[in-house]
């Protein structure tokens, strides 16, 4: 057995290495037009910008890691499978669930890989990436504003935005934490940030939305102020001294702190919760795959081997889509996001259970 299991691993061995060199070029290739944005639109340096894409490698491993494993088992069982070894092996007595047990052990130890990935490797990158484009100095503050994060970088206000579109805003949240009493909250659907000449200021116009405003008669409590275009000015002067990470660059232990922050200042972390489980959610898309291609690459015959990768395709875009969709709902709060970023793994982990059983026990 041990054989046979070094020679699964070893043909395994040149179809990853090969999947996952042409999957994160192909990722660097679709990255370079945000790139190339950051040069024309916001003034950052092609210095800068080589630096920026260094860091990038990294990142894209979380995502390009779980796919060649995909790819990976898919190739190589489906060729073992059209040249009838597969065939070989279980005329000689060699059941297919012993053949599935060195790819398990692999699987969880990739999971592991990409767990410390997501854990600390793609923070400290996302972390590298940001403190390059804070010492260019940029004439943009655009630059430095990230969908998806909480900007701590304003005097007396946190803004969080859901979408960033050049250099107008979608989806604004602004936060006005206030000592012994709730915080205010200012929310609209659309907004963008106009630069105060010869100031360390920003003007926020925010269009469409409401706003909380003091009750004269009782200033702890607050009233629904609906607006159709409202202004407000952010000072700068404190960017410089102290800017929070944003939440792709911190721990999983920065994020469990900084939801706990949140909630005390009565601030929804929902997006914050949701990257958290998102992370841990991702770092079993190895097992996941590898469990997945195994039974749809053992039955593979000789005339479907052309739509191997086709059918990698088919199965990492729909957990990857529905995850995005699962993300979206619960960054909003529109639904538990303790529960729905499992969504995807749950769906997998029933087929995976259902495929692989039905294949080693037949």
């Amino acid at each position: 057995m041990r054989i046979l299991r070094n020679y699964i691993l070893k043909e395994c061995f040149g179809p990853f290495a090969i999947s996952i060199s042409v999957l994160t070029s192909v990722f660097l290739l679709g990255y370079l037009p945000q790139l190339a944005n950051k040069v024309i639109n916001k003034g950052v340096s092609l210095v800068v910008i080589s630096k920026i894409f260094f860091y990038y490698i990294p990142i894209l491993l979380g995502y390009t890691l779980p796919v060649a494993c995909l790819v990976t088992v898919i190739l190589t069982f489906g060729r073992l499978s059209a040249e009838n070894e597969i065939l070989a092996m279980r005329a000689s007595g060699v059941y297919l669930r012993r053949l599935l047990t060195p790819l398990f052990v692999v699987g969880v130890a990739l999971s592991l890989l990409v767990h410390i990935l997501n854990d600390r490797v793609i923070p400290a990158a996302y972390d590298a990436q940001t403190r390059i484009l804070q010492e260019t100095g940029s004439q943009n503050p655009s630059a430095l504003l990230e969908a998806g994060s909480f900007i701590n970088a304003f005097d007396k206000y946190i803004v969080f935005i859901y979408r960033i579109d050049n250099d107008r805003l979608y989806g604004v949240r602004i936060y006005q934490p206030q000592p012994n009493k709730a915080t205010r909250t200012i929310i609209a659907q659309e907004g963008e940030f106009v630069k105060v000449p010869h100031q360390d200021k920003l003007m926020l116009k925010l269009i469409n939305g409401t706003s909380d405003e003091p009750d004269l008669k009782n200033p702890n409590n607050f009233y629904k102020l609906n607006f159709q275009q409202s202004f407000i000015t952010m000072d700068l002067s404190k960017k410089r001294s102290k800017t929070d990470k944003k939440p792709k660059a911190m721990t999983l232990k920065e994020l469990d702190q900084k939801i706990d922050e949140l909630r005390s200042l009565f601030i929804d972390p929902s997006p914050l919760v949701t990257e958290y489980h998102r992370r841990l959610a991702w770092s079993l898309t190895p097992l996941l795959f590898i469990l997945l291609g195994f039974p749809f690459a053992v039955i593979t015959h000789r005339r479907a081997r052309s739509a191997n990768i086709l059918l990698a395709v088919l199965f990492a875009a729909p957990y990857y889509l529905l995850s995005l969709a699962c993300q979206g709902l619960a960054s909003q709060n529109i639904m538990n996001p303790a529960f729905t970023m499992w969504i995807p793994n749950i769906i997998g982990g029933v087929i995976v259970f259902f495929l692989n059983w039905k294949l080693c026990v037949s």
